[in-house]
């Protein structure tokens, strides 16, 4: 990495035997800095080699970090590993794997809406505090931590303290006592990227603003000599300002230098100071955090001279190591109880029923981690954690899910974009509304509205019928208008209007994660005009009733709905319409789709189908028909240009990723072998027999979902350049 310098300084021997009864207080003070924080590690290394022992901690933001795993009694070789495995995405990406999260929540992957949601109360438009909330931090946290529960910080192997800033007041905060996590949190939770913590009634942040390198604090604690690890706070250059943790970032650098150089006027000859040289290795870089320890050893060795005459004797500092090492965590204890509290929406019975911990159990601590993941995962908080609490004759798991302070009702906004480049463009602007938690069982309304190539405005409740929420029933409605071109090979020949309602009535059952079950009677009333083309194609009639009973299945474990790298996915539903139930027609169809993929580093296969049949002898209605072509859907034919009553499709898809970003996928590169037969064609002749096709892509993770370019050929000689923002 650029700007990173170790010079390589051997430490001198450590004194034999030093006077213990001369030996004064050491305090050692760790400096903010975001991922430079690392370089603290390698400060404990040296420190270690020199036989140093350290009486107290005071630290701030990534310092607080370092400083309570140390503390608490973690071993450096287990920090280093848990160094090495951080990652920005791994930080700071906090649901759940996809395969675990519901099945509702799922379906909202594949509609082209941004991940941005906003709140909708009292007429006014709520943001959330932060870009996360931290849940995912503090699940590392947890394991850098060797004290679990509440405790008074005096008491760990060394004692120690978190610096943090109250929001409202703005002055510091030195945390001394509480859950050794949160206060790690609190003490590092960056404005703007991280939620505040609220604690003891206050609202905290980063330790940073205020006090980033709390000499001050370890004075307070009695230290006789501070052994201060100051990280420097440069600004950042242009070129790392392209993510909002740079930018947050970069603020908090603006800030804090001015009182750095308060703590760095305030130390005393005897103290020492540990400069380690980042040159310009960002605070945001989360991804390459171990390049920086290697530094901070480098800087200590500088000073080696200094720290050297605070070593003891081997046997004594084997004591201090012993006593420091004592702090690992026993086993958790089964609870009696697992407790919510202070819940204004949700129903506490339902969000137990989401944890697979549960009372008189045994208690695994990655089991509780998951489950404030999969709490965190429903959609309903901005903040989940946990606390260990004794009380006269039970322990008590209790719950902090702090309800989302811009809910319960949430407004997202998204945009879908096509071009085949040869004169068809289209654009949709979509906008959802969801209203929870309107009922104790966690009854929803959910509605949606698009705008552009097609229009429509559908609406839905949905009512679980139980605690779990394994059985449902779902009132719903709708109207759309759209466009259905129709195609004779290549060429268009004629578009016809459609303008549909429907009301319908389904019964179902989720299955956790796995996916659905519904059975219903949908009503749908088409209106079918003939826009433009010869008259050969005007509709029988204009109205038409429609009433049947649906039959929908879908499984979803898919890892990703953009770029799926693994796992498995597919649907499939039955239709049957009959004038006995009050419609116009007699008709009965079934689709069926599924994929899978699979990886091998970089590498992933993606395999997939499509199937669509006429069930008996009865025609579809031209509403009824299966549309299909374009970029993935038989790449080279224009989008929707195959239309008839049979379909059967399959694909092998391979992709690499090209490129990594932090928070998302990154950029893909793919190659795509087709092949497919449409039957019963609604234009008589057109395109029959087995249909192949290829096609290159490049798809690219955006926060306004997948943006794909690529080109299509089939073996009938058409050829198509595609351009999609949104699933193809």
């Amino acid at each position: 990495m650029a700007g990173l310098r170790a010079q390589p300084v051997e430490p001198p021997v450590p004194p034999t035997a030093p006077a213990a009864a001369a030996r004064p207080k050491v305090c050692l003070v760790l400096s903010g800095g975001g991922a430079r924080g690392a370089a603290h590690v390698g400060v404990l290394k040296v420190l270690e080699r020199l036989q140093v022992p350290i009486d107290c901690i005071a630290g701030t933001s990534m310092g607080s970090i370092v400083g309570a795993a140390y503390a608490s009694g973690t071993p450096i070789d287990e920090m280093e590993a848990i160094i090495a495995s951080m990652s920005t995405r791994l930080l700071f990406k906090e649901l759940p794997p996809r395969e675990e999260r519901s099945v509702r929540l799922k379906q909202d992957d594949t509609k082209p809406l941004a991940p941005v949601e906003l709140g909708y109360r009292d007429g006014k438009l709520l943001m959330p505090k932060g870009l996360v909330s931290g849940v995912q931090l503090e699940t590392v946290l947890r394991g850098l931590s060797k004290v679990q529960g509440f405790h008074r910080f005096d008491q760990l192997p060394i004692p120690f303290r978190a610096v943090a800033t109250d929001l409202v007041t703005g002055k510091p905060v030195v945390l001394s006592q509480g859950e050794l996590p949160s206060a790690m949190r609190a003490s590092m939770s960056v404005p703007g990227a991280i939620d505040p913590v609220r604690l003891d009634g206050r609202l905290l942040v980063d330790g940073g603003l205020t006090n980033n390198l709390p000499v001050d604090v370890a004075r307070a604690m009695g230290a006789d000599i501070v052994i201060a690890v100051n990280l420097g706070t440069p600004l950042l250059k242009p070129e790392a300002l392209n993510s909002i943790l740079g930018v947050t970032g970069q603020m908090v650098n603006i800030l804090t230098e001015q009182n750095v150089q308060a703590s760095l006027a305030s130390l005393k000859p005897s103290d020492v100071l540990v400069l380690p040289n980042l040159g310009d290795f960002s605070a945001a870089d989360f991804d390459d955090m171990s390049l920086t320890v290697p530094v901070g050893e480098a800087a200590t060795l500088v000073v080696a001279e200094q720290l050297a005459r605070l070593s003891v004797s081997p046997a004594q500092y084997a004591a201090w190591s012993k006593r420091r090492l004592a702090g690992s965590p026993a086993a958790i204890e089964p609870v009696d109880e697992i407790r919510f509290a202070e819940l204004q929406h949700v129903n506490p019975q339902v969000a137990r029923s989401v944890m697979v911990t549960q009372p008189a159990a045994a208690v695994e601590q990655q089991t509780l981690d998951r489950d404030m993941r999969l709490l965190y995962g429903t959609g309903d908080f901005e903040h989940v954690n946990y606390r260990l609490l004794e009380e006269p004759g039970k322990r008590v798991l209790a719950v902090d899910a702090i309800e989302k302070s811009w809910g319960p009702n949430y407004l997202r906004l998204g945009l879908g974009l096509s071009s085949d480049f040869g004169g068809d463009a289209f654009f949709n602007l979509l906008a959802s509304y969801r209203m929870t938690w309107l009922n104790s069982l966690g009854g929803q309304w959910y509605s949606e509205v698009q705008i552009g190539r097609n229009n429509r405005i559908d609406t839905e409740f949905f009512q679980p019928l139980e605690p779990s929420q394994t059985f449902f029933v779902v009132p719903s409605a709708g109207y759309g208008r759209r466009t259905l071109d129709v195609f004779d090979a290549d060429q268009r020949v004629a578009s016809y209007d459609l303008r549909t309602g429907h009301i319908a009535l389904e019964t179902g059952a989720q299955f956790t994660k796995y996916g659905e079950l519904r059975l219903g009677l949908i009503s749908t009333d088409t209106h079918t005009r003939l826009d433009t083309g010869p008259a050969i194609f005007e509709p029988p009639q204009e109205r038409t009733r429609q009433v049947a009973l649906s039959l929908r299945a879908s499984v979803d474990q898919l890892d990703s709905a953009n770029f799926p790298r693994s796992g498995y996915g597919g649907s499939l539903q039955l239709l049957s319409a009959r004038k006995s139930l009050g419609g116009d027609a007699d008709f009965a169809r079934a689709e069926a789709r599924g994929s899978y993929a699979v990886s091998f580093g970089e590498h992933t296969f993606n395999f997939g189908f499509k199937l669509g049949q006429r069930i008996g002898s009865d025609p579809l209605p031209t509403n009824a028909l299966f549309q299909w072509g374009g970029l993935l859907q038989q790449s080279g034919y224009s989008t929707g240009a195959l239309l008839g009553e049979e379909l059967r499709f399959a694909r092998i898809g391979y992709y690499k990723r090209l490129a990594r970003w932090s928070l998302l996928d990154g950029v893909y590169g793919g190659l795509s072998l087709e092949a497919g037969r449409v039957g019963k064609p609604l234009v008589p002749n057109n395109e029959q027999g087995t249909l192949r096709s290829f096609a290159l892509t490049l798809g690219v993770d955006t926060p306004l979902g997948p943006l794909y370019f690529g080109y299509g050929r089939a073996n009938r000689g058409y050829d198509s350049l595609y351009l999609f923002l949104g699933r193809p």
